[in-house]
């Protein structure tokens, strides 16, 4: 189930809210956490219910190897145990979401015939798995209390968090939903929780899939793009997977809020960043903790001197560019971040000695150039768009890039202002200055929602762009994220 959708705006979120805090109401906190995990089920099967076999079977599995744990505490039977939960999380990762690349590479290079399984990606089975095996691990460590598995299924499933992240640690949301104080409508809260979804969501509707149009008409026809045209195609990429990403960060975040919980930020204004170490540490924050807690340290980290600190460096980016998507695009994009933060770190005192504001040119160049090489559908096809960027052969953008940011409200708005005769290129600059303000000179949402006040104005504010964004629905595409 989509958060941009009539029946989750409409059904499910209202039955979920009334449902949870009505069961907690009558102090029946347990009837409360089934239905809790009921519904994060209906979510997350809504599109295949086969999905769920799969989810309930990881969830049944992993608590087995936690229980497991606990049973047989002697440290070799316990790391055995870990062993197994690492193979087999990886494992279920590994055939669902690598196999048919590993099969089509295999038979690209050596001339093999094996025929491609066809498997279909469970949606957030990444995120889920990386979830688990965080569990995992923190069992063997003996981080982790005592859970009962209806406290560990609604900590895996908890719908907010589920498709996409933010990837949550056990001792973050457990406790959360046995403390007694949550269980009971806030009002505050959940005005807070409503002004952060309702930003995220214009985030999502308005502005990411606007520029998401853009970015897949210059990638659909890069041999036809001039320089003018290559630039804004790869720009409206950067836009579109920064307010789609960030867009649902917030949702999941504010879905959070309504409900007492309080789900870890996973996106703090990553465009802001002067060096790419810091982009790491505002982009996908959740994620770049995972690998820094269960990868990065235990390779080492920087403890095994500077060869060895760069040598896990790269590892940790080029495992997080295979965890994003099963292709070389996504492994070059892995291996590009991994050899720019190499050289941040072994040249820093060259980087310390520049300007801020050249520091920022500099890793929003570079994020730029390598978001090409993720969005691309092959290396070539991104070295073929960056090229026509460097002929610096420029001319007028085509009709059918310039549509896609004339949404219908707009021109009926545009339209009616007497001394503007010619729209077209306003509208497309007022949709990149407007995002660029936002992603630049404003204050990111989750900072927004922090310092909320309820008022007539910011009542005004969300609830225009709340109908704005629903009747706008019909146009709306999937999260990027669901597809990593």
């Amino acid at each position: 189930m989509l958060f941009n959708s009539y029946i989750f705006i409409f059904l499910f979120l209202p039955l979920c809210l009334a449902g949870y805090f009505g069961l907690n109401h009558f102090k029946k906190y347990r009837l409360a956490q089934v239905f809790l995990l009921l519904m994060s089920l209906w979510f997350y099967g809504y599109f295949n219910p086969g999905y769920l076999l799969i989810i309930l079977s990881s969830v049944v599995i992993n608590y087995a190897f936690y229980k497991g744990m606990s049973a047989f505490p002697a440290p070799e039977r316990k790391k055995a145990i870990l062993i197994i939960g690492l193979a087999a999380n990886v494992g279920i990762l590994v055939y669902f979401k690598y196999m048919d690349f590993f099969l089509s590479t295999c038979n690209q290079i050596f001339k093999t015939d094996f025929a491609l399984l066809h498997v279909v990606l469970p949606l957030g089975i990444s995120f889920f798995t990386f979830q688990q095996l965080s569990f995992v691990i923190d069992a063997y460590r003996g981080e982790v209390p005592g859970y009962n598995f209806l406290e560990y299924a609604c900590y895996v499933t908890y719908f907010p968090q589920l498709i996409a992240g933010p990837i949550v640690t056990h001792d973050e949301l457990i406790p959360q939903f046995r403390d007694v104080s949550k269980k009971q409508f806030d009002w505050e809260n959940f005005s807070k929780g409503i002004y952060l979804f309702v930003l995220g969501l214009s985030k999502k509707v308005l502005l990411a899939d606007t520029f998401g149009n853009a970015a897949n008409v210059g990638f659909a026809d890069i041999g036809g793009l001039n320089a003018a045209q290559a630039i804004l195609t790869m720009l409206s990429y950067t836009i579109q997977i920064y307010f789609d990403f960030s867009g649902y960060c917030d949702m999941a975040v504010g879905l959070g809020k309504m409900m007492n919980f309080t789900l870890p930020v996973n996106f703090n204004s990553p465009y802001k960043a002067l060096t790419i170490t810091e982009f790491w540490d505002r982009w996908h924050m959740t994620l770049t903790r995972f690998f820094t807690r269960y990868i990065y340290i235990p390779l080492g980290g920087s403890r095994k001197g500077e060869l060895r600190t760069y040598l896990n460096t790269f590892l940790v980016f080029f495992i997080s560019g295979f965890w994003h998507g099963a292709g070389f695009t996504f492994l070059f994009w892995g291996i590009c971040h991994g050899i720019f933060t190499i050289i941040t770190k072994k040249f820093k005192s060259f980087f310390d000695a520049l300007h801020p504001a050249l520091n920022w040119i500099i890793t929003f160049g570079f994020v730029n150039v390598a978001w090409v090489f993720f969005r691309a559908d092959s290396i070539r096809d991104a070295f073929r768009l960056l090229n026509r960027i460097a002929l610096f052969r420029f001319g007028p953008i085509g009709d059918e890039f310039l549509s896609c940011f004339k949404l219908p409200e707009l021109v009926y708005l545009v339209k009616r202002i007497p001394f503007i005769q010619n729209y077209t290129y306003l509208l497309l600059l007022a949709f990149f200055a407007a995002a660029l303000f936002i992603i630049l000179g404003k204050k990111n949402a989750y900072e927004r929602m922090i310092e909320f006040q309820p008022s007539v104005k910011n009542l005004l504010s969300t609830s225009i762009l709340l109908v704005w964004c629903v009747f706008s629905f019909a146009g709306v595409s999937t999260f990027l994220y669901f597809n990593f």
